[in-house]
């Protein structure tokens, strides 16, 4: 069994050649006219000078992290000086590794993308099929580097550090790979939300809204910046977002794996998720590959049918092509992993069987997180029509049934979350596990593992749903591109209709950011009894009882962190977008020929300035959350203990789940819901209700109208909660839990 080591390392390293295939594929790409290079170069100098400033903080605050945790560690654990060092190194070795890895992954994604976006505008010249092509294998690098580099980091330390001989400790030894991905990404998302936010804020409410123009201007000088955030918030925030998601479940699987291995002997149990994660990375391949220029057919084109429902349908078939494949490799991988001596099924199905179909459960819930985001973002369906009904009464209404859609959205995704995880277990608590000595069954080890694999298989196509994510910043960066480089507007069609299409699969992925971290959170809480139990084997750590008033005061402070949190981040935002739309109104009144009517006797605006203010406010303003976020899970696990920290962990994990939801698709719904009116959809009738957009004699109140710029509020409102504080959550959720993991040893240390 040791040899399968190899799989997730060789195809690993394959799915490193084969971004490097596709990134080659992208920049062999002609990049349009000199107009359209000269603002694809801004965007792209842009986009570096923030990543360069950001990572130099986050790696000076990652270095001083890593000391710290093997300082506490070594002073504070449990065990002989040579036990505690060897803890220490270790952890703040893996550490390092988990945050460079992050941060490589990030930065070579947002290079690619930022350079995808001008090949997708001039593909956009020539049809709809290769600019969709260029634009989803532009993300799709991003999307495997980060998968491959995650599997491979867990990979070889696992091997590094002993694992093939001593299984049952290296999983434990590695966990500060989680902690340093989950650090780094925490502070790339707040980061890079926080810049593309401000800038989106300060463009909008002054440029569309005060200067009555159009998205996308040139004369609008925090223009560049907003292109620019695109890239920052959802190239390398999600990708380090979902880095993390990959490296925590991967290694809390891992020590999952652990139990089940000292009662079979088959190291199989704790190999399982790299072997299926590797899987994954092959069908997502095939997924991408079935995406290409000539998928666009001649009977599409003569139905006239919508471009961006064109694009939707291509995407849509890639990931169900890619979950079909996901599915046959769980089930390929229990087959090949999990058998052993004592495993055996009820009803006569075989053991590995039943956690083939706690993976297919996984699956199902990712594909039920894409429909329902689709359905509470996307133009097409009840909720975003409703908000853009609203606009008509103006934006006071329109922020009001923003709000209640987003509180209405959160109960259909804890309702599949919680399906999925009860079947899950209820699979997995279907095969009989043989007992280990010393080891209480206070819970089914065959259920729990059950929801391991169920989070396994959400999380196979992990790299086709980063490729759809990263496919939204490109094409917002194309239609500026196309927009400001002065391109026909047949062009500025297609660039539009994948922007939309962008705009819907950024929500998505949030989505499933949020439902992948739900399962893996339920699976790290029970990977942080485990561990507990390892340095204090008694039954007792497998019971947090809310009745203990430790336990319900930092229950309390959890729920209260997440809240918290979100405030930080959307005030940041708040704060950066002032002096954000200060400067663009100050442009404006000092240079009045930036809005000379005639072209030839137009100013530049100063786009570098914007550029500069976004960057800062963002670099400031994203160290007070990140601390609040680490020092708060290890304050509470210090002064109140183990236990307590369990209650923070479980209450702050459901907070964070929900809320996140709630600002994920209420954003996105607000977001969509002006694109509908931009897109010439609404419509009135002479009453001045609401009606279908087929219904003849119809007013259209598209652009520069007064629903319009109801719904340009409703929009920056829902800005900070999809962008920033949103995704921030999910990062938050899993930092608990590698915080956790990490420094478990110092809490049973301080409170024996």
């Amino acid at each position: 069994m040791t040899n399968y080591i190899w799989v997730p390392i060789g195809i690993g390293l394959l799915a490193i050649l084969f971004a490097a295939f596709l990134a080659n594929y992208v920049l062999r790409k002609d990049t349009g006219t000199p107009a359209m290079q000269k603002v694809a170069d801004a965007i792209f100098k842009g986009a570096m000078a923030f990543l360069h400033r950001q990572y130099r903080t986050i790696a000076v605050l990652s270095i001083f992290a890593a000391i710290l945790v093997a300082g506490v560690l070594y002073l504070l654990s449990q065990g002989s000086l040579a036990q505690k060092w060897d803890l220490a190194w270790h952890t703040a070795v893996a550490f390092l590794i988990g945050a460079l890895c992050s941060g490589i992954s990030g930065y070579i994604g947002m290079y690619v993308a930022v350079k995808s976006n001008i090949r997708t505008a001039s593909a956009a010249r020539r049809s709809l099929g290769e600019a969709l092509t260029v634009a989803v294998r532009g993300g799709a690098v991003s999307g495997f580097l980060v998968v491959a580099l995650s599997l491979l980091g867990v990979s070889l330390l696992f091997t590094a550090y002993g694992g093939l001989t001593n299984p049952q400790l290296a999983p434990s030894l590695i966990v500060g790979f989680g902690f340093g991905a989950s650090f780094v990404a925490l502070f790339a998302q707040l980061g890079g939300g926080i810049y593309t936010k401000a800038a989106d804020v300060g463009a909008d409410l002054v440029g569309k809204v005060e200067a009555n123009i159009p998205e996308d201007d040139p004369r609008n000088p925090a223009v560049i910046a907003d292109l620019v955030g695109d890239n920052v918030g959802d190239c390398a925030g999600r990708g380090a977002d979902l880095f993390e998601s990959t490296a925590a479940e991967n290694i809390g699987a891992m020590i999952l794996g652990v139990n089940l291995y000292l009662a079979t002997h088959n190291i199989g149990w704790i190999l399982f998720p790299l072997v299926v994660r590797a899987f994954g990375l092959i069908a997502s391949g095939i997924g991408i590959m079935w995406l290409r220029p000539s998928i666009v057919t001649e009977p599409d084109k003569a139905a006239g049918r919508d471009p961006g429902e064109i694009a939707m349908k291509q995407l849509n078939v890639g990931y169900w092509i890619t979950c079909i494949l996901s599915a046959i490799g769980v089930v390929a991988g229990s087959y090949l992993l999990l058998q052993g001596t004592g495993v055996t099924g009820n009803y006569n199905i075989p053991g590995w069987l039943w956690f083939g179909f706690s993976g297919i459960v996984g699956i199902l819930l990712s594909v039920a997180f894409v429909y329902i985001t689709q359905y509470y973002t996307a133009g097409t369906w009840r909720p975003v029509r409703e908000i853009a009904a609203s606009t008509l009464t103006g934006p006071a209404t329109t922020i009001i049934t923003g709000i209640a859609i987003g509180f209405e959205c959160t109960a259909l995704p804890v309702l599949a979350i919680s399906g999925a995880l009860g079947l899950s277990f209820f699979l997995g608590s279907q095969v009989t596990m043989p007992a280990v000595a010393g080891v209480p069954m206070v819970i089914s080890p065959g259920g729990i593992f059950g929801t391991a694999v169920a989070t396994m298989g959400m999380l196979m196509s992990c790299a086709y749903i980063l490729a759809m994510d990263t496919f939204g910043p490109i094409t917002d960066n194309a239609g500026g591109i196309t927009e400001m480089g002065g391109q026909a507007e047949a062009v500025r069609d297609i660039t539009d209709a994948l922007d939309g299409v962008g705009n819907t699969t950024k929500a998505l992925t949030k989505g499933y950011g949020i439902g992948s971290a739900a399962l893996a959170a339920f699976l790290l809480f029970t990977a942080y009894l485990d561990e507990l139990f390892r340095h204090n084997p008694t039954p007792d750590v497998y019971r947090v009882d809310l009745a203990d008033i430790s336990v319900f005061i930092a229950s309390l402070i959890g729920l209260t962190l997440i809240f918290f949190f979100s405030s930080l981040a959307i005030q940041a935002v708040g704060k950066a977008a002032k002096a954000m739309i200060e400067e663009v109104r100050r442009q404006f009144r000092d240079n009045p020929k930036i809005m000379a009517e005639n072209v030839a006797d137009r100013a530049d605006p100063d786009y570098a300035r914007c550029v500069d203010i976004s960057t800062k406010g963002a670099l400031r303003a994203m160290v007070l959350p990140g601390l609040v976020a680490v020092l708060t899970p290890i304050a509470v696990g210090v002064i109140l203990g183990p236990h307590a920290e369990a209650g923070l962990l479980m209450v702050g994990t459901m907070g964070g789940i929900v809320l996140a939801l709630f600002l994920n698709n209420g954003g996105g719904a607000w977001d969509n819901a002006k694109k509908y009116i931009e897109a010439g959809y609404l419509r009135v009738n002479a009453q001045g209700e609401m009606v279908d957009r087929a219904e003849a004699g119809a007013l259209v109140l598209g652009k520069k109208s007064e629903p319009h710029k109801a719904g340009v509020v409703g929009d920056t409102v829902g800005d900070p909660f999809k962008d920033t504080a949103g995704p921030s959550l999910h990062v938050l959720i899993k930092l608990l839990s590698t915080i956790t993991l990490v420094l478990a040893p110092l809490f049973i240390a301080l409170h024996p």
